[in-house]
């Protein structure tokens, strides 16, 4: 993969070349799956989650990669790590063009950085351990359960809006009413098309105290500034440090803007919007998507209801015993 550079002279505004990932979350909506492997490297097709999310802040140009894990997630470090006897063993065998992906993984020139969060204390307490690496530069924060099919990736459209605007930018796309409890809802203004000024941000609001129904998905840019905010917050919705809260104070001194996004967002941290990325992306992928294709119109000529049981039909169990040591 090619990385995207950006030069600027010397008296513009610094880009974003930083792009952090929390991947510290345990992954609970996906148990057992989630038991003994981390949620980000639960695959769409053949690409773990989190794969995904670096392919696109490498094509928006990032080249410091921050990865903020916790307990059991170390398959991630693994996996954008060099696998030297994966390497030598495709080698052998001639798969050149399988060599050349494992190891494209991690382009020439890209810095990977792992960080552990010893306790579960939220996004914004993710984020806040990456403040040495970031220093005072921008960055951006991605979060690998917000899979998103655009033909420009998400990023690199909000790296454009923060070079022309130079102030901090929300992707945002507009939810139904009845789950802005789900989301960071932002209070704001139109500005100019796509752009909305946000004068305020509440986490996960009811219905029917939610300020609009504009919500905000897993990518961000920030300035360095977010920092001081998130080291002095108290624990907020649900007992953690929330980003929200710390957007809400930078919101105070600091411009920022919400971006509605061009492309489609599928949830992967619930189990129906997985489902949905994994067709989707199954259907324009260049090695299996014509037979994928194929094989869903045959479902859907037989009638695809017929497929889907009633109830859910229970796999046997084996009886609790006692362990014998």
């Amino acid at each position: 993969m090619k990385i995207s550079s950006r030069h600027s002279s010397k008296n513009a505004p610094e880009s974003v070349s930083t792009a952090v990932f929390p991947v510290a979350g345990m992954g609970t909506r996906f148990l057992p799956a989630t038991k003994a492997t981390a949620k980000e490297m639960m695959p769409i097709v053949d690409k773990p989650l989190i794969q995904y999310a670096v392919e696109e802040a490498l094509e928006a140009g990032c080249d410091r990669l921050v990865f903020i894990s916790g307990r059991g997630k170390r398959a991630i470090a693994d996996h954008f790590d060099v696998a030297f006897e994966l390497e030598h063993e495709l080698e052998r065998r001639g798969k050149q063009e399988l060599l050349d992906e494992v190891r494209n993984i991690v382009p020439r020139g890209v810095s990977t950085i792992f960080l552990r969060q010893p306790h579960p204390l939220g996004l914004g307490d993710a984020v806040l351990m990456a403040r040495d690496v970031v220093g005072d530069h921008p960055f951006a924060v991605l979060l690998a359960d917000d899979l998103i099919l655009s033909k420009k990736p998400v990023l690199a459209q909000m790296i454009e809006q923060y070079d022309r605007y130079h102030a901090a930018i929300l992707a945002i796309q507009r939810v139904p009413h009845e789950e802005t409890n789900k989301y960071g809802i932002i209070r704001c203004w139109p500005w100019e098309n796509k752009i909305h000024q946000v004068s305020g941000i509440i986490e996960k609001p009811h219905p029917d105290a939610a300020p609009s129904d504009l919500g905000v998905v897993g990518r961000y840019i920030l300035p360095a500034k977010i920092f001081e905010y998130l080291e002095d917050l108290p624990a907020g919705c649900g007992g953690e440090i929330q980003l929200t809260d710390g957007i809400a104070a930078l919101l105070r001194e600091r411009q920022v803007l919400g971006y509605e996004f061009e492309g489609r967002r599928f949830d992967c941290g619930d189990k129906l919007g997985y489902l949905q990325a994994t067709v989707e992306f199954g259907l324009r992928h260049a090695g299996v998507g014509k037979p994928f294709a194929e094989y869903l119109h045959q479902l859907a000529t037989d009638g695809i209801c017929s497929y889907v049981a009633d109830q859910s039909v229970p796999f046997p169990t084996r009886q609790n015993k006692s362990r014998v040591a």
